[in-house]
């Protein structure tokens, strides 16, 4: 397995950090500061049903296939860290349209997760995206799909991720909620909070159980109104480190025409919550997600 994990690419390697090492095939990073939301995405994604039900819906349909692929167009022979792979999505969805890459790390804080995503091909690692165990600036491509908004610090979270980012590399996020379409009030926020019993009941994708719905939203830290990414987050952090940031807000739907400024429109309940709550829906700033796009110069 280490011929799967070239040495050379971790850092302080005789640190306590590494104490566990390897564990069915999976590097283990010591995580010092188990916080709830890490046990939340631990237990939700390492769940046999619900992380394979995860895999199966998420992520996976052909406007996120063309949209990432008109982003990343090839990465054959390249070296790709997906941070917060989950049970491997992003190389599932993508794995028959941009050719194999070289090298293919997978970093989640859930070890059943990471089971799943090695069956698809990636090299598994556990670690903390806070706290990442690579040495810097040796990635081509570094990705964040549906990530930041799970962790406790989403700054120091894209901070760490940057940092992996050689010179002419590029740094990709998305599926992370835009703040400004997420400022639900009154009727809005009330209408928001209802979808829930219905999603149960409904038996949505996530929520077939009250047990599934609960940890699933535990996971979720920063998707909730009054949370989510902003345009200033991606600038403060990216823009310092030599990164030239592009930012396409869009709702899911509308494929690569992302790209050229079509950010679509979202679906009628978050329209109708969004209306009520004084925000206008066919806004830039309501787009549900903010997809950024960073090039280190």
């Amino acid at each position: 397995m280490l011929e799967k994990l070239p040495i050379n690419l971790l850092k302080d390697l005789e640190t306590e950090r590494y104490i566990d090492k390897w564990k069915e095939g999976i590097f283990i990073c010591q995580i010092s500061n188990q916080t709830e939301a890490i046990k939340a995405n631990s237990y939700y994604f390492g769940h046999p049903e619900w992380g394979n039900n995860y895999l199966a819906a998420c992520h996976r349909d052909e406007k996120f296939i063309e949209l990432w692929k008109a982003v990343i167009n090839n990465w054959e022979g390249k070296i790709i860290v997906d941070i917060g792979c989950g049970p491997g999505n992003v190389y599932a969805s993508l794995k028959d349209h941009c050719g194999k890459p070289s090298q293919l790390l997978g970093v989640d804080v859930s070890l059943g997760a990471l089971k799943i995503a090695q069956q698809i091909g990636y090299t598994p690692v556990l670690a903390d995206a806070q706290q990442l165990p690579f040495i810097s600036k040796f990635a081509d491509i570094v990705v964040l799909n549906a990530c930041l908004h799970h962790c406790d610090d989403m700054a120091k979270v894209l901070g760490e991720a940057a940092r992996l980012v050689r010179p002419g590399g590029i740094l990709i996020t998305d599926h992370d909620p835009q703040l400004t379409a997420y400022q639900f009030r009154g009727l809005g926020l009330l209408l928001w909070q209802v979808r829930l019993p219905l999603y149960r009941l409904l038996k949505r994708g996530g929520h077939s159980t009250k047990q599934e719905q609960i940890w699933g939203l535990a996971a979720e830290v920063h998707h909730k109104p009054g949370h989510g990414v902003t345009p200033e987050l991606f600038h403060q952090v990216l823009t310092p480190l030599g990164f030239t940031v592009n930012l396409y807000p869009h709702n899911h739907r509308v494929g690569a025409d992302a790209l050229e400024g079509n950010y679509g429109r979202s679906f009628w309940r978050c329209r109708m919550a969004q209306r009520l709550s004084g925000i206008n829906p066919n806004s830039r700033e309501a787009a549900l997600s903010l997809m950024c796009i960073a090039h280190r110069q």
